[in-house]
């Protein structure tokens, strides 16, 4: 496992720790390649990988500053353009995902570390979380899917306001603007994602999958498409072994016992 990337396992949660704390979590190649190679194994390993997975920092300071400006600095002007699509190839990949994604958004972040939140399903913030996409004060925009998921997100108008003056949004903000979806109030935001991610993990993983599939698939298409997507997307839980198990537990009155078939 590469140390700038640690993965841990939670009974049917993973937590991926950005683990380059010295430079606030910041985005290299080598962290990059490492997202990577783990997304390539959930891609390959639907029945025993886990349910839900957990982005989060290491060290109290950030979940990430974005890119590595260091490295971007000393990298030859042949190859940003690469970089530029590793970054925004790995947040898509992401978002692509058939298992649910939480951002623990603690402290900063900016620029591409708030695009890897954007990435993900659902953000968990607290009020030491600081956001922003702030491209334009370096004199450039949002390459790695900022200036599409955030419009989508919160609307054109707020989006235009943030990306175009690099404005930086504190919890509380991000919050009621709906940046993020959920607020740990006591600060222990990792404890509310993994919370979060574990509602996800305990009802029905195929459901779960169809539901995720319906709703990235289906939202931005006419209705009458969209609900023939969301009944295709219906149609893969009706054979399922946890469909016939969900109704014995609820008529003998105890906790369903999923395994994801």
């Amino acid at each position: 496992m590469s140390e700038v990337l640690l993965v841990e396992r939670r009974d049917h949660v993973e937590v991926w720790t950005l683990n380059r704390p010295a430079a606030l979590n910041a985005f290299n190649k080598a962290l990059l390649l490492a997202l990577n190679e783990q997304l390539e194994r959930l891609e390959g390993d639907v029945d025993g990988g886990p349910r839900a997975v957990v982005i989060a920092g290491s060290g109290p300071k950030a979940l990430s500053a974005g890119a590595d400006l260091k490295e971007r600095k000393g990298m030859p002007a042949a190859e940003v353009p690469a970089f530029v699509d590793l970054i925004g190839g790995t947040f898509d990949r992401i978002a692509r995902q058939a298992i649910p994604f939480v951002a623990a958004v603690h402290g900063y972040a900016f620029g591409g570390g708030m695009e890897v939140a954007l990435g993900c399903d659902v953000r968990v913030g607290g009020p030491t979380t600081v956001m922003g996409l702030t491209e334009t004060r370096l004199a450039i925009i949002p390459g790695a899917g900022g200036t599409q998921r955030l419009p989508r997100l919160i609307g054109v108008g707020r989006a235009k306001d943030l990306i175009l003056s690099g404005r930086r949004v504190r919890g509380e903000e991000a919050f009621r603007i709906g940046l993020l979806e959920h607020f740990a109030d006591d600060g222990d935001v990792l404890g509310k994602a993994l919370s979060v991610a574990e509602s996800f993990a305990t009802a029905g993983p195929v459901a779960v999958r169809a539901a995720k599939a319906a709703i990235d698939g289906g939202w931005d298409l006419p209705m009458p498409q969209a609900l023939a997507h969301e009944r295709v997307c219906y149609d893969r839980t009706l054979t399922t072994t946890d469909r016939v198990e969900a109704l014995a537990a609820f008529a003998e009155k105890r906790p369903p016992n999923f395994q994801g078939r």
